[in-house]
């Protein structure tokens, strides 16, 4: 009886099958592979820088926010009680890296509250949330209080940036008391033009009178050739002994009283 052959890839040729030809691959088919692999490779790193950088970060944001809570004490409730009379108490600028203060951004969610460290290296910005412009004006006093942000990576603090509007609201939290911002305007410029974070961001030569806020951040959303600016102004503030404002204590206070 005649018996078969199994045939596999790799197997034993049969006879009559036509001669299997080997041949090794052209100098493009290997420059192909290897473009395959660092596109591969390419991938896996903004799937890093997009997720995993923001989720440590966000781990650190939230922890630091928290201590920093925890340090400046005071009531978690409003103390309408308290009078609050002159001009906003503004507080000193602390050492690089050490922390000023906590911002909540409704616009960004009820659960939005981030850090604000002095300092705007990549230290500071990547770990600890937004860092403050060294020299530029404390919360509350004359002059420009200017933070940066990262848009999309380490914790993405201002990826939502593009959606404030005028009349939004940014809450500022410091040992001093409580700082509420009205969103003024937003431009786009070039990473090269300073001026938006001077005492005066129109005119960086004259004498501030006014009381800014500023956020700085990365623009395109995926890019960074330019730079996206929001500018606010203060329009209320409360003593730290009154207690943070009625309609942004359970940002800054979850699950705490409300009597």
């Amino acid at each position: 009886m005649p018996t078969t052959t199994g045939h596999a890839p790799g197997g034993s040729r049969r006879a009559g099958d036509p001669p299997r030809h080997h041949t090794r691959p052209t100098g493009l088919q290997v420059v192909g592979e290897l473009l395959l692999t660092a596109g591969a490779v390419l991938l896996l790193f903004v799937a890093w820088q997009l997720w995993w950088t923001n989720l440590e970060a966000q781990g650190s944001h939230a922890r630091a926010a928290a201590a920093i809570q925890g340090d400046l004490g005071g009531p978690v409730v409003p103390q309408d009680g308290v009078q609050k009379t002159g001009p906003p108490a503004v507080g000193s600028p602390p050492g690089y890296g050490e922390a000023i203060g906590v911002v909540h951004i409704p616009r960004f969610g009820d659960d939005y509250l981030r850090p604000v460290v002095e300092g705007t290296g990549t230290d500071v910005l990547d770990a600890l949330g937004l860092g403050h412009y060294e020299h530029s004006a404390m919360p509350g006093d004359v002059g420009n209080f200017a933070l940066a942000g990262h848009r999309q990576t380490n914790g993405k603090v201002l990826d939502l940036v593009h959606t404030l509007v005028p009349g939004d609201r940014i809450y500022v939290r410091t040992g001093e008391g409580y700082y509420t911002y009205t969103v003024r305007s937003h431009e786009i410029v070039a990473p090269t033009e300073t001026r938006v974070v001077a005492a005066v961001p129109a005119d960086p030569g004259a004498r501030p009178t006014e009381r800014l806020l500023t956020l700085t951040t990365c623009h395109p959303r995926y890019g960074n050739t330019e730079r996206y600016v929001v500018h606010a102004v203060l329009d209320t503030w409360r003593p730290a002994a009154a207690g943070p404002p009625a309609e942004a204590a359970d940002a800054f206070f979850p699950g705490g009283p409300r009597s």
